[in-house]
């Protein structure tokens, strides 16, 4: 039986896009959602990769075929309009050990849950610092499920650091001893250590001990740029990490990394040409196809390696702003076209 692989765009004023021939042609597929919304979060359904949520600034919607249609979903902010609402969603996370579980993070910065995959939800209250110069107003960018204790989820404020919650959301906590900065852009939770990562404005950090106390990397001395953004772990390796960087936000220059020891070394990737034209904002990763990667400049460069990050070349495709991507893997999609 052969494989195929759809990625997905979420961009900036143009909604969802996909892409059924490995990222050289995509298709705006943004029917049932306002189309001009700002999607700055996609997450696929564990164990159906026909089910996703898009998050955005005019609300939460699911799509059940693929992005053919997309359904808004009532959340205790959307105003039930589907035109941008005051309030945008920066983060989703499915718990990929109980599907059923969700989490969406926001700005102005709350988080919410549902536990019956998305149908309802209920306001999670984090105390959160509500707003912060020079951005006016922090935002959830990042919530994740930790691998080892699977009522822990994890949250990552811009700008109010770093925060976990060890009863699936009830109750809340900030870890931020040490941090170089608290404007978190991502964290990525290694499995069977305690150690935790931070990506921020101006360095990596990492945490050997559940985040109790963070260590700043210095990444200025090593990397060509201090700013981090994107942090991921390939999908068979968690010890292999990829790191988004650049020299600001949006800039017009970025990077990627790519450590195999969990953080503690790193190399840069060769995305070939032409360069990204700003800092790579995002990394995909499918569990299905764990040697498949793709990495995103938020002005709209996008990359692809097919052998877990050994090498990398330019798609295509170019979009104006990208602010996340996902990619998913079927058994069986007609028209499709099977990665190498």
């Amino acid at each position: 039986m052969t494989t195929s692989n759809t990625v997905y765009a979420g961009t900036a004023g143009q909604g969802v896009w996909r892409s059924t021939d490995t990222g050289e042609t995509f298709h705006r597929r943004c029917a049932g959602m306002f189309m001009e919304s700002v999607v700055r979060a996609l997450a696929v359904h564990p164990h159906d990769p026909d089910i996703l949520f898009a998050g955005t600034d005019s609300g939460l919607y699911r799509t059940t075929n693929g992005g053919d249609r997309w359904t808004r979903i009532e959340t205790p902010f959307d105003n039930g309009s589907g035109w941008p609402c005051g309030v945008a969603v920066w983060s989703v996370l499915i718990h990929p050990q109980n599907p059923d579980l969700m989490f969406i993070g926001t700005c102005p910065p709350a988080v919410y849950r549902s536990r019956d995959a998305g149908n309802s939800w209920e306001t999670l209250n984090p105390a959160f610092a509500w707003e912060c110069a020079p951005i006016v107003y922090s935002r959830v960018t990042c919530l994740k499920a930790d691998p080892d204790i699977h009522r822990r989820i994890w949250c990552g404020v811009e700008i109010d650091g770093v925060w976990r919650s060890d009863d699936e959301g009830d109750n809340w906590i900030k870890l931020g001893d040490g941090l170089s900065s608290p404007d978190i852009h991502d964290l990525a939770i290694l499995p069977g250590s305690g150690h935790v990562l931070a990506a921020t404005n101006n360095d990596l950090n990492i945490s050997y001990y559940n985040g109790k106390a963070w260590q700043p990397q210095g990444v200025k001395d090593k990397f060509p740029f201090a700013y981090c953004r994107a942090l991921k772990a390939k999908s068979d390796d968690p010890r292999t990490l990829f790191l988004g960087n650049g020299n600001g936000p949006p800039g017009t220059a970025g990077a990627l990394q790519v450590s195999h020891d969990g953080g503690e070394v790193w190399r840069q990737a060769d995305l070939g040409e032409p360069a990204p034209n700003s800092t790579i904002w995002t990394v995909a990763t499918d569990p299905d196809s764990p040697n498949l990667i793709y990495c995103a400049a938020i002005n709209g460069y996008l990359y692809r390696s097919g052998d877990g990050g050994e090498t990398w070349r330019k798609c295509a495709h170019e979009f104006g702003e990208v602010r996340c991507l996902a990619l998913t893997t079927s058994s069986s999609n007609e028209g499709e076209v099977t990665v190498e």
